[in-house]
């Protein structure tokens, strides 16, 4: 594909290879980070339950807090192999990079526990 900032690659916009990459992208990720398939593993029955029982706003806030834990934590993988590429030895600057990347991430994974916790609450008084 052809970026158009720096001339470089191939002529043509293709949606279907940028769907294909997106996708190879989505498998590589839960495939070997296992923070990753766990926590999409975890999501999937709360989805499948607020889906069934069609409380849309309750799915929703479900999808959406997975979808921004599965972004943080795909953007923390990426951050820390660049830096682990860049950097293979210690180096302070490079830890705090990490550490600040995981900050990030564990703030996108406490507004998923949160959210994840009151859907179940929610589906349980609704099945008691």
């Amino acid at each position: 594909m052809r970026n158009k900032f720096l001339n470089t690659g191939q002529p043509g916009y293709h949606p279907l290879r940028k769907i294909k990459v997106c996708l190879s992208g989505l498998r590589y990720a839960v495939v070997y980070d296992f923070s990753v398939a766990y926590k999409c593993v975890l999501s999937v029955p709360v989805l499948a339950a607020c889906f069934y029982y069609r409380q849309w706003l309750d799915f929703l806030s479900v999808f959406a807090a997975t979808g921004l834990m599965l972004i943080a934590e795909m953007f923390n993988t990426t951050i820390e192999a660049l830096c682990d590429f860049v950097e293979s030895g210690h180096n302070d600057k490079i830890g705090i990079i990490k550490d600040i990347s995981a900050a990030a991430t564990g703030i996108a994974i406490l507004i998923w526990i949160a959210v994840i916790g009151v859907e179940l609450n929610r589906l349980w008084q609704a099945l008691t």
